[in-house]
């Protein structure tokens, strides 16, 4: 099917929706759109066509395949061991490792039984935390069976084989009801303190009617924060934390005012935290909190959507923190996170976040510039972006939900 097709689809069902579930029906139409072609690009493994311009200081961005094969790959990450593995997160409830140029036959972890999957349910990210090659445990997100609720749980590796995960040492760790189907959010992520970021969308239907995104009393629409390796059943509350000790916020918020955190990853350089927050009927956005933070930002759903006043004529900003960039719905309709770049391959691409669109397949860069924020479309593909991960060096993956990794790499600035 033709990519203007896809658009003018896209444009159709959120003029008539509303917004409502939108990210289910993309899902659901890009499934659909599978089966008559593959997404996954052409051309001896490469996807997409360059759009930085030749002698520009951009990087001329190429893809290339890594691995395919996966059923609905959601995440992509590594476990900081020393092996160079890669684990791949298919959304139906199954981890699979990459090691080498191979994936493994048997699965890493297998919770298909007890995983809700459709839509934005499901499994949906793993987390290793640091020193794992001694701890020999993990950790996943996923969208319990048959109520829906998310949840964060902790498995173990089988100590005589570890490439092989144990599903029957599940220990739950927190369990979140969701009022809808969608913004589920669902990642995790272990920050440079050693503490556990937990993303959480408003709880879905559409314009988030029941208020998640700014009720202190819930951990919806937010951002966590929670400390799993302190040795306290089932996790303490790092001290340090904004609101501990304040009357009517639950301990647990980083920040709140999100509407659907769909991938944030950590500078790993200097710490700073990159957030994609999934718009509603017209921007998408990304959102920049400096590791100097100490949380406690609101980033403004439903107050905001990007820098517009959501359904009002005027809102007040005061208090709120506005994204650095932003997109409308003319260039796609639900914005993937990524990573900023600090792999050794690829001078021109240092310091450059990347992140891309699920139902365009477009690729941009955004980096700080003597304090001005430079956002730049690097390429264009055919992909349906549901995730980036990078591995132990710090090279760059982007995951075609449709099945296939490719990594991304720069032919014009390389070491």
């Amino acid at each position: 099917m033709k990519k203007w097709v896809k658009s003018i689809i896209c444009l159709i069902i959120s003029i008539v929706m509303g917004g409502v579930m939108k990210k289910y029906l993309f899902l659901l139409l890009i499934l659909s759109m599978s089966i008559f072609e593959s997404c996954g690009g052409g051309g001896g493994g490469s996807s997409g066509s360059d759009a930085a311009s030749e002698g520009s200081s951009l990087p001329v961005v190429r893809l290339e395949l890594l691995a395919s094969g996966f059923a609905s790959p959601v995440h992509v990450t590594h476990a900081g061991d020393g092996s160079n593995r890669l684990f791949v997160v298919e959304q139906s409830g199954i981890i699979k490792i990459i090691k080498g140029t191979s994936i493994l036959t048997n699965p890493f972890l297998d919770i298909k039984a007890r995983v809700l999957s459709g839509g934005e349910r499901g499994l949906l990210s793993v987390a290793f935390p640091s020193g794992f090659v001694n701890k020999n445990y993990f950790y996943v997100n996923y969208t319990r069976k048959p109520d829906g609720a998310s949840i964060v749980a902790r498995y173990y590796v089988d100590p005589a084989d570890s490439d092989m995960a144990l599903p029957a040492s599940e220990e739950i760790l927190l369990t979140v009801n969701q009022p809808f189907s969608n913004h589920n959010g669902g990642q995790l992520a272990f920050g440079p303190d050693n503490f556990l970021y937990i993303g959480f969308g408003d709880g879905g239907s559409g314009g988030d009617p029941q208020g998640e995104g700014q009720r202190t009393d819930t951990l919806l629409g937010k951002l966590l924060r929670i400390d799993v390796e302190s040795g306290i059943n089932p996790y303490d509350i790092p001290g340090s934390n904004p609101f501990v000790g304040q009357a009517g916020f639950r301990p647990e918020i980083w920040a709140l005012g999100l509407r659907n955190p769909w991938r944030f990853s950590f500078d790993r350089q200097n710490g700073d935290l990159y957030i994609a927050d999934v718009g509603q009927s017209n921007w998408e956005e990304i959102n920049v909190q400096s590791n100097a933070s100490t949380g406690g930002e609101n980033y403004g759903w439903n107050i905001m959507e990007g820098t517009d006043c959501f359904n009002a004529v005027t809102c007040d900003k005061s208090g709120l923190t506005l994204p650095v960039t932003e997109y409308n719905h003319t260039q796609g309709c639900s914005v993937t996170g990524g990573f900023v770049y600090r792999g050794v391959k690829f001078t021109g691409m240092q310091g450059l976040y990347f992140y891309g669109d699920f139902c365009e397949g477009k690729i941009w860069g955004l980096r700080l510039v003597n304090g001005v924020w430079q956002n730049n479309l690097l390429i264009d593909t055919t992909l349906n972006i549901s995730s980036y991960g990078e591995n132990e060096a710090g090279d760059l993956f982007v995951v075609n939900i449709n099945g296939s990794i490719f990594e991304i790499l720069d032919t014009s600035f390389s070491n």
